[in-house]
């Protein structure tokens, strides 16, 4: 694993400008640029680390604070450690700040998310790889479909409400998607009950997606995320093999 530099960044956006971590290899050279999106409790050491452990392996890669239209992060202070007890009154302040994430509002920021990305000096030409956590694989989905060209591949972590019966919900960009996709879901996640994981494989099957679908048995929502007490392990280790092997056949 090579050395790594992180910095902060900021990107400006059509709606301000939005505060971003980029972690790369510590050399002078261009990498292969992912675009990584946060989970709901935003941009925090935890993020950064696991973008660091990314960019060990090879990859320049760019977090968002996806809230930037509420403050720099943290956006909602959290404790070190989130356990169950915590979560309440924590998503008392986070959900309406996700609500007014609007799909439009976020495909917009994808594009100038991109935009940043290809103008990097450490990012290397060509198509991105993308990877999104909770809320984050909704915004992966969008931003595959709503940037075809510009996305070779697209991963998604314990996703939330990914293929509801909303007109507007992500997976209805299936058909627009020509990057390799893949999905690791956790069986014990009631934000993606198993009708969900169907008709999202089911509108990725009919559109022709290059696509592989994995549910993580005995996983939680979150498993991925050390700092709380969702966090599995087994299912982490598992989730950075799948991503790590789609983005070295396809970036």
């Amino acid at each position: 694993m090579a050395a790594v530099r992180g910095s902060a960044v900021d990107i400006p956006t059509q709606d301000g400008i939005a505060d971003a971590y980029l972690a790369h290899p510590d050399d002078t050279g261009s990498h292969p640029a992912v675009l990584f999106y946060m989970d709901a409790f935003g941009l925090r050491p935890h993020l950064r680390g696991m973008a660091d452990r990314l960019a060990a392996a090879g990859y320049t890669v760019l977090v968002p604070n996806v809230f930037y239209r509420h403050g720099r992060a943290p956006v909602v202070e959290l404790p070190d450690f989130l356990d169950p007890a915590a979560r309440p009154a924590i998503f008392e302040h986070i959900a309406p700040i996700a609500r007014e994430l609007t799909p439009e509002r976020a495909m917009s920021d994808a594009g100038a998310y991109l935009d940043w990305l290809a103008s990097c000096p450490r990012a290397a030409d060509g198509p991105v790889g993308l990877t999104g956590y909770c809320l984050g694989a909704g915004l992966v989905l969008r931003t595959a479909g709503a940037h075809p060209d510009r996305v070779a591949a697209a991963a998604g972590f314990h996703g939330a409400q990914l293929a509801t019966e909303e007109p507007d919900s992500p997976h209805t960009v299936a058909g627009q998607i020509t990057a390799e996709l893949y999905f690791g879901h956790a069986d014990q996640d009631r934000s993606l009950p198993p009708e969900q994981i169907e008709r999202l494989d089911k509108a990725l099957n009919e559109a022709g997606v290059r696509h592989r679908t994995e549910v993580y048995t005995g996983a939680q929502h979150g498993f991925t995320q050390a700092d709380t007490s969702a966090y599995d392990t087994e299912a982490a280790e598992r989730h950075w093999e799948a991503l790590l092997d789609l983005f070295g056949r396809t970036l």
